[in-house]
C-alpha cells in the first residue's frame, strides 16, 4: 500500500487575468503502512521504536505503535521481527511531520498483517465531570471519528488516550516513559 497525498499547484494568472481552477497532483509519502522507524529521545541519545500501522488518505494523520526498551542506535528492520501490538508501550494518533522531515529514520517493513495491527478504540475522560467515552476511528482512517459513546472510568482505563500527539510530544512521551531504562 503506496501512501500518497494530494497537494495543491501553485496558482498562476492566466493572460485575461484569472486565476484558473487548482491543479491537483499527487506525491508519494516517504513512509507506508507497515514502515517500521525510530524515534530520538529527548535525553542520551537514544531511541525507540514505532511501527506505522494506519494512515489517513492524504497524509499528516498516523496510527502507531511504540516500543521499548531504548536502543542505543537505529536498528534494522530485520532486528525489530516479533514484536507485536500487545508490547507496544504507547499506541497513537500523531502527526507525521517527524516522518516528513527524516527526524524519524524509516528502517523498513518485515512481515506486516494489517489484521493484527487494528485501529484500537480510543478513550476520552472529561477533566471537570469525568465523564468518560470510548472513541472508535474509521478502521483504514486515523483522521475519522465514526462513534464515541459513555463508558464507565473503569472499562475506558486499558484503552490508549484519544490525542494527538505532534512529533515533539511523541518524544517527550517516550522519553517519559523510558525515563528509568
Amino acid at each position: 500500500m503506496t501512501g500518497t497525498v494530494l497537494q495543491s499547484e501553485p496558482l498562476m494568472r492566466k493572460k485575461s487575468g484569472k486565476v484558473p481552477t487548482s491543479k491537483v497532483r499527487q506525491t508519494k509519502l516517504p513512509y507506508e503502512v507497515g514502515d517500521w522507524f525510530a524515534v530520538p529521545l529527548r535525553a542520551n541519545g537514544r531511541y525507540a521504536v514505532g511501527r506505522i500501522a494506519r494512515v489517513a488518505p492524504r497524509g499528516k494523520i498516523i496510527l502507531c505503535y511504540f516500543f521499548g526498551p531504548p536502543l542505543d542506535r537505529v536498528p534494522k528492520a530485520d532486528e525489530l521481527v516479533g514484536r507485536s501490538p500487545k508490547d507496544a508501550v504507547l499506541v497513537a494518533r500523531c502527526g507525521d511531520l517527524g516522518l516528513i522531515n527524516g527526524e524519524w529514520p524509516i528502517v523498513g517493513s518485515s512481515s506486516w498483517m494489517p489484521d493484527q495491527w487494528k485501529m484500537p478504540e480510543f478513550r476520552r475522560t472529561e477533566s471537570i465531570s469525568g465523564t468518560a467515552f470510548i472513541v472508535t476511528y474509521k478502521e483504514d482512517d486515523p483522521s475519522r471519528e465514526i462513534d464515541e459513546r459513555k463508558a464507565s472510568p473503569t472499562f475506558v482505563a486499558g484503552l490508549p488516550e484519544n490525542d494527538l500527539f505532534g512529533s515533539g510530544a511523541v518524544e517527550i512521551r517516550l522519553t517519559k516513559l523510558f525515563a528509568h531504562h
